[in-house]
């Protein structure tokens, strides 16, 4: 197989042997990979993978052909087109997968547009609806939209009956999401739009730390700050009387550390909910750009970049 090699904080493309699947796994080959926010804080040692997946192959995701199978593996065969998460490993055109971290792609989806749905949607549906509790006639703010995380977290917003105010520094940007059904503001404007619809029910922070103040005093009353993105910061003074006041919470998640039964469960709800979405074309992936796997050092500095609408992906 071909993978992304971490040494240091440089990246290699290098020839590996192939993955052998363990018994409860499958081997998935994959012609494009989607780089992502963590792969940027792994290489620089911020955000290791967890124990038991490789430590030395960024990627977080997985989306392709089933080409190998372990022994006690029940409901798939090769062949079958699938999605899902892994702990690491992803940048590569074979992954091993747990056979419980995948679903079925749906047939609408071309192998571009799959790459770009796994982890941005999974991230989105787990914190806004599964943990937040999102729901009909719901105001949810998403601060830092344009990324793959906003734009699939408006989606699913709308999906679910909530009204959405998304912002984004970009007003092409701004523009597109609005396309989408949400009420697209600069970010400076984000918060006083939200007091003024009556407070935010949920609010999905993917920019960090400096949004956190704001974020609490627009919150409606028993509503819920979710924690998702800390690029811009991740320490954040907060005004326990505005949280004591409002009976908010904050919510912090990560996908990738969770035991195998919980990151299970959270994929299966994404197939039991989102998927179907998916497949009848209510849901899009969208991608910002793609990459030769051979110019990865490129595609990781687009990702460092600003200003993107969607997934970075590579193609093997």
């Amino acid at each position: 197989m071909r993978a992304i090699v971490l040494h240091g904080e440089e990246l290699r493309l290098e020839e590996r042997p192939d993955p052998v699947p363990g018994s409860n796994e499958l081997v998935v080959a994959q012609p494009y990979a989607a780089v992502n926010p963590a792969d940027l804080a792994q290489r620089a040692g911020r955000y290791p993978a967890p124990p038991g997946a490789p430590q030395d192959v960024p990627g977080m995701e997985v989306c392709g052909a089933v080409v190998a199978l372990g022994d006690a593996v029940l409901g798939w065969q090769v062949g079958d087109r699938v999605f899902g998460l892994v702990g690491g490993g992803g940048l590569a055109d074979r992954v091993a997968v747990h056979e419980r971290h995948v679903v079925r792609m749906p047939e609408r989806l071309d192998d571009r547009e799959a790459a770009a749905v796994p982890e941005a949607f999974l991230t989105a549906h787990d914190a806004i609806v599964t943990q937040a509790g999102l729901g009909a006639g719901d105001v949810l703010l998403v601060n830092g939209a344009n990324g793959g995380v906003g734009i699939a977290a408006v989606q699913v917003g709308r999906l679910v009956g909530a009204r959405v105010i998304a912002s984004a520094r970009s007003e092409e940007a701004r523009g597109r999401l609005a396309e989408l059904g949400a009420e697209a503001v600069a970010p400076d404007d984000a918060h006083e739009g939200v007091r003024e619809a009556g407070g935010a029910d949920v609010i999905l922070e993917l920019v960090g730390a400096p949004n956190v103040p704001a974020d609490l005093e627009a919150l409606a009353m028993k509503g819920r700050l979710v924690i998702v993105g800390t690029g811009a910061g991740a320490d954040a003074q907060v005004s326990l009387r505005a949280l004591m006041g409002r009976r908010s919470r904050i919510l912090g998640t990560v996908l990738r550390a969770r035991p195998l039964e919980e990151k299970a469960a959270a994929i299966q709800a994404f197939g039991h909910q989102i998927v179907p979405a998916l497949a009848d074309g209510r849901l899009r992936g969208f991608v910002d750009r793609v990459f030769p796997a051979e110019q990865v050092e490129d595609a990781f500095a687009h990702m460092a970049e600003p200003g993107k609408f969607g997934k970075v992906l590579l193609e093997f």
